[in-house]
């Protein structure tokens, strides 16, 4: 069974999704909160191994609840509730280690197969949502200096250059394989490679390193 805590600032839609889940045989909502703070304080004494968490809250928002969380409870991954007016919210939350988003208004089967996901050791980056954001993104930021490509991207080859961009796009290991026609061993290696040569924390920054520097193409 998988245990959940639930972080959000507006309590029907925290004890409302609360409730859904809790009918769900494999889920176990061991715990809510109202905030970031709030939620590193519970997760330290619940260890749950999900935190669902909202972006947008009072004291402390999403991203510095992340932070705080992934900094010190290894073992607990959290998965970002949002919405679209986010977008520069949510990539701030997934440089802090946020294992993936899931947009409010998903249906509970969703949320649930997004869940097992990561807890599988996955990634939740939905793509024609991530494809609107990075959009987004670009415009806001046109002139953003973040975009010029680090020149230690030539470090890698050109097959980890190609699983990089999968990862950009959200995809597992065995949908990278299937579009690559390798073996999900041959991905492992190759994106254990590239996350060492970039100098990144895990597959996740992988991603966010793709997505920023427009390697993946939606």
């Amino acid at each position: 069974m998988i245990k959940i805590l639930i972080v959000d600032d507006q309590e029907l839609m925290r004890d409302g999704l609360a409730t859904i889940l809790n009918l769900k045989p494999e889920i176990d909502v061991v715990g809510v909160a109202s905030n970031g703070k709030e939620a590193f304080e519970k997760a330290s004494e619940l260890l749950p191994d999900i935190v669902l968490m909202d972006i947008r809250m009072p004291i402390a928002n999403g991203v510095e609840g992340t932070r705080l969380i992934t900094s010190s409870l290894p073992d607990t991954k959290v998965l970002m509730l949002t919405t679209f007016n986010d977008s520069e919210l949510i990539f701030e939350a997934l440089e802090e280690g946020a294992s993936g988003y899931l947009l409010k208004d998903m249906t509970t089967d969703s949320i649930v197969q997004a869940i097992m996901t990561v807890q599988s050791g996955g990634m939740v980056l939905p793509k024609e949502w991530t494809a609107e954001i990075v959009k987004e993104m670009r415009k806001s930021k046109a002139a953003d200096h973040d975009t010029e490509v680090p020149k230690i991207i030539n470090d890698l080859t050109e097959r980890e250059l190609e699983v990089l961009s999968k990862l950009g796009l959200g995809l597992n290991n065995k949908e990278i394989a299937n579009e690559l026609f390798i073996s999900e061993g041959t991905v492992k290696n190759h994106v254990s490679n590239l996350i060492s040569k970039l100098d990144l924390r895990d597959r996740t920054q992988a991603a966010i390193f793709a997505v920023r520097y427009h390697i993946s193409t939606f």
